[in-house]
C-alpha cells in the first residue's frame, strides 16, 4: 500500500527490431545519461535512469524524473526533446514496465500468426511487431499480427502506434473480442480456418493495479467492478483459446490484483477445457523479474461488504451479481492439477512498478465443444451430392473429424453459400476488399475505404517497375490502393499472408487499416518517366527489390541532405556528383553504408528517399526522422532544429505547396489525425509525443514557420502535462 501511494517511475522502451536500436541505446547512455550525472536541480541530485534487469538487451529503462524537473534544466530539456522526437519516429515507446511482460512471455517467432484481442492503445502490439521483424534482412516475415479492439475510436490510436513501425505485417480490425469471427485462409486452393500460433489476451479490467498513475481509481474503486467484468473476461479468454492452434500459446493478463478477474477466470477456463489447456511454467523465463505465485484461495465480496466463501452461501437474489465461476475450486485434486501457482502476480513494491497479473496457457488439444469442428472449412472444388467434407490433417499432425450435416441442411447451406459467394467471388477476382455488407454486421464509426489490390496487368505498374528496375521477385500482387475509382494516389503494400486474409474475409470483418505506404503519386514525375515517387515509410521494405536509382552517399553528404532543405549538387562530394550526372531527374534512393574502419562514425546503414532536380538533391524524410539520424551522427540537433526553422525561405514554401497538392486528399490518415489527437486528449495516454500529425506525412508537408513551431512546442508541454496513462486500463 505504501508503494501504491508513491508516483510511478516513467519507463521507456527502445524498439528492438531495427539495427538502429543499438545506436539509440549507445546515444542514450553515452550522451544523454552522462549529462544527467551529478546534475542538481533545486539542490536535489537527479537520479540516473536504470535499465530494467529482466528486459533483454538493456532495451527498457526507468527513471524517476518528473515532467516538472524535465522542464527546469537545459540539459534535461534536451533529454526531454530527444524522447519526444524519438517517440514520434517510433524508435522509443513510452510504456509502463509491467505492460512489457505479456509480449515477452508469448515467445514470438517471425513465422507466427498472432492475434492481439484487446489491443488499443497499442504499446504491446508494437512489441509483437518488433518480434516479427527480428531479422531486418527479411522484408516480409511469414507471420503477421491482427490487432483488434472493440472501440472504433481507439482503433485509430492503435493504427497510429503501429504505423510508426512501418510494417507490412499488421492489420487493425474493429470487433467485439468475445465474438471475434473465425477467419479463413486459402491453403493450396482450399479454405481453411485460421488458427493463431500466439494470442495476447490483455482483457478490460478494473485497473486496481494502476493506482499509481490513475488517481481516479482510488475514488472510484469498488468490488462491484470486478464482479461486472468477470463474465466478459471469461468470454474473451474462452474465445481466444477457441482460436488458438494446438501447441499454441495464449497469454492472459490484467492490470488488476483481484483474484475474481485473474485466478477465477483461469481456473474456470481450465475446468471447462477438460485437459485441453494447461498453465505453462514460466518460472525460468525473464530472470530478474520478481514475482509472486498465483493464489488458490479467495473470497467474493459484494459492494455492501458482504463476504461469501462458497457459491451455495449466496442468496438467490444475489446470484445475478455473483456467479459460480467466481469461486475457487473446492476439489483439492482438481485444484492441484490446475497448477494455479504458475500464474504470475507482480506487486508494486517488488520492483517499483504497477500491479499486474499474467497467466500463460498452452493448448494441447481442441476444446471439448470444438472437438468435431473441422480444421478445413470447405474444399473449393466441391462435388455435388457430397454430404461430408473431409478434413485434412492439421499442421501438427492431429486429425479433426467434421460433423456430417443432413442432406437438406447441406443443400440449404450450399444455396446460401452460392448466393453469398456470387458477389464476393467477383470482387475477389478484382482484388477488392470492401467493407462488410451492412445487413450482416452493424458498423460503427467511419465507413472505411475499400482495400483494392492492383490487378496483375495494371498499366500503372510497368513504368514503376522499369524506372526503379524492380527485381523479378518483387511481389506486385501485394500492392493495394484505397480507391476503386479515379486516380490512384498512394500505393500500399502488405505481406502475402495478410493479402490472403484480406481477400478471404472481407465480408466477415471490419478492417480499419493495413499496409505500408511505398509509393506516392507525384505529377512532376510523369515527365521523367514515372508518376510515383518513393515514400520513406516503406523504403526499408522496398529497398531489397530496387536495382536502379540508388546513390551511395558518405556521412558528410547525409548531414547536408538532412540539415538543408534543397542543397545544390555542388555541395556534395565529388563521387556523389559524378553518380548524379548520369541519372535522370526524379525520385531516388540515398544509401549510407557504415565504414567499420571508422568506429566513431554511425555504424548502422541508412536508406533515405530523395529527389534529384536539375541542380539540386533533396531528402524526403519526415522532420523527426531527420532529427533522429542527425542525433545518431552526433549533430547537435537541439540548436540545429531552431536554425533549420529560422532559415526556411519563400522558395521552400512554394515547393511545399506544390508537393502538398500531390498528396492524397482524403485517406485513412486524415481520419487518424483527427481521431488520434482527440483520443490522446480523451484517454490521457501519457506519451512523449505531441498531439499527433498524420504519421504518413512527409516532412515537406509539415515544415512550418517559426511562429507555428513555437505553438507546437506549447502543445508538447500541454500533452506532457497529462498525468495519466491508460495503456493498460481498458474501460
Amino acid at each position: 500500500m505504501a508503494a501504491l501511494r508513491e508516483p510511478l517511475p516513467a519507463t521507456l522502451r527502445i524498439t528492438g527490431y531495427r539495427s538502429h536500436a543499438k545506436e539509440i541505446l549507445h546515444c542514450l547512455k553515452e550522451k544523454y545519461f552522462r549529462e544527467l550525472q551529478d546534475l542538481e536541480v533545486d539542490g536535489q541530485k537527479v537520479e540516473m535512469p536504470q535499465s530494467l534487469s529482466w528486459y533483454p538487451e538493456e532495451l527498457a529503462w526507468h527513471t524517476n524524473l518528473s515532467r516538472k524537473i524535465l522542464r527546469k534544466s537545459p540539459q534535461l530539456e534536451k533529454f526531454h526533446q530527444f524522447l519526444v522526437s524519438e517517440t514520434e519516429c517510433g524508435n522509443i515507446s513510452r510504456q509502463e514496465a509491467v505492460s512489457m511482460i505479456p509480449p515477452l512471455l508469448l515467445n514470438v517467432n517471425p513465422h507466427h500468426k498472432i492475434l492481439d484481442m484487446c489491443a488499443a492503445p497499442g504499446s504491446k502490439t508494437a512489441q509483437l511487431i518488433e518480434m516479427l521483424h527480428a531479422d531486418m534482412n527479411v522484408p516480409f516475415p511469414k507471420g503477421f499480427v491482427i490487432a483488434n479492439d472493440v472501440d472504433n475510436k481507439r482503433c485509430y490510436l492503435l493504427v497510429h502506434q503501429a504505423k510508426r513501425l512501418n510494417s507490412p505485417c499488421i492489420m487493425v480490425v474493429n470487433h467485439d473480442a468475445s465474438s471475434i469471427p473465425n477467419l479463413q485462409m486459402d491453403v493450396d486452393g482450399r479454405k481453411e480456418v485460421l488458427f493463431y500460433d500466439r494470442i495476447l489476451c490483455d482483457v478490460p479490467c478494473s485497473g486496481d493495479g494502476t493506482m499509481r498513475k490513475n488517481i481516479d481509481v482510488w475514488k472510484k474503486w469498488t468490488t462491484q467492478n470486478s464482479l461486472q467484468l468477470h463474465g466478459l473476461q471469461l468470454r474473451i479468454a474462452t474465445r481466444g483459446v477457441e482460436q488458438l492452434a494446438e501447441g499454441g500459446r495464449m497469454v492472459y493478463s490484467t492490470c488488476s490484483l483481484n483474484p475474481i478477474e485473474n485466478e477465477a477466470v483461469i481456473a474456470s477456463l481450465l475446468e471447462k477445457s477438460q485437459g485441453a489447456l494447461e498453465l505453462a511454467d514460466v518460472s525460468s523465463e525473464l530472470p530478474g523479474l520478481k514475482r509472486m505465485p498465483g493464489i488458490t484461495k479467495w473470497k467474493v465480496m459484494l459492494k455492501d461488504g458482504q463476504w461469501f466463501e462458497d457459491w451455495k452461501d449466496v442468496p438467490s437474489n444475489k446470484q445475478t451479481q455473483i456467479r459460480p465461476t467466481m469461486f475457487p475450486v473446492k476439489d483439492e485434486e482438481k485444484l492441484q492439477a490446475m497448477n494455479l501457482e504458475r500464474c504470475l502476480r507482480i506487486l508494486p513494491h517488488h520492483q517499483n512498478t504497477g500491479g499486474f497479473f499474467v497467466a500463460v496457457l498452452i493448448k494441447k488439444s481442441p476444446m471439448p465443444w470444438n472437438k468435431r469442428q473441422p480444421k478445413v472449412h470447405q474444399k473449393l472444388p466441391q462435388r455435388t451430392g457430397d454430404t461430408e467434407v473431409t478434413a485434412a490433417n492439421s499442421d501438427n499432425g492431429s486429425e479433426c473429424v467434421t460433423e456430417e450435416p443432413t442432406l437438406a441442411e447441406n443443400e440449404d447451406s450450399k444455396k446460401m453459400q452460392e448466393f453469398q459467394n456470387s458477389d464476393t467471388e467477383q470482387s475477389k477476382k478484382e482484388g477488392v476488399c470492401g467493407p462488410p455488407p451492412s445487413k450482416k454486421m452493424k458498423l460503427f464509426g467511419f465507413k472505411e475505404d475499400p482495400f483494392v489490390f492492383l490487378p496483375e496487368d495494371d498499366p500503372l505498374f510497368l513504368p514503376i517497375q522499369q524506372f526503379y528496375a524492380l527485381d523479378p521477385s518483387f511481389p506486385k500482387m501485394n500492392l493495394l490502393t484505397r480507391t476503386q475509382e479515379g486516380k490512384k494516389r498512394q500505393l500500399y503494400m502488405v505481406s502475402k499472408e495478410l493479402r490472403n486474409v484480406l481477400l478471404n474475409n472481407s465480408e466477415k470483418m471490419k478492417v480499419i487499416n493495413t499496409g505500408i505506404k511505398v509509393w506516392s503519386r507525384n505529377s512532376d514525375g510523369e515527365q521523367f518517366g514515372c508518376a510515383f515517387r518513393l515514400a520513406q515509410e516503406g523504403i526499408y521494405t522496398l529497398y531489397p527489390f530496387i536495382h536502379a536509382r540508388i546513390i551511395n552517399v558518405c556521412i558528410e553528404d547525409v548531414k547536408i541532405l538532412l540539415t538543408q532543405e534543397n542543397p545544390f549538387l555542388s555541395k556534395f562530394s565529388s563521387e556523389t556528383q559524378k553518380k548524379v550526372k548520369d541519372m535522370a531527374m526524379g525520385s531516388i534512393v540515398l544509401k549510407y553504408n557504415p565504414d567499420p574502419e571508422k568506429p566513431d562514425d554511425l555504424q548502422c546503414p541508412i536508406v533515405l528517399c530523395g529527389w534529384q532536380g536539375k541542380t539540386s538533391l533533396r531528402a524526403f524524410v519526415p522532420k523527426n526522422e531527420r532529427l533522429h539520424y542527425l542525433r545518431m551522427m552526433g549533430v547537435e540537433v537541439f540548436k540545429a532544429k531552431r536554425k533549420e526553422e529560422e532559415s526556411e525561405s519563400k522558395t521552400q514554401e512554394e515547393v511545399q505547396h506544390r508537393l502538398a497538392q500531390t498528396e492524397e486528399g482524403m485517406d485513412v490518415e486524415d481520419k487518424e489525425h483527427d481521431l488520434v489527437t482527440k483520443m490522446e486528449a480523451e484517454t490521457g495516454e501519457e506519451s512523449f509525443h505531441s498531439p499527433v500529425e498524420s504519421s504518413a506525412m512527409e516532412v515537406e508537408n509539415k515544415m512550418e514557420d517559426l511562429d507555428q513551431s513555437s505553438k507546437n512546442a506549447n502543445s508538447h508541454v500541454s500533452q506532457e502535462s497529462k498525468d495519466t496513462d491508460t495503456s493498460n486500463v481498458k474501460d
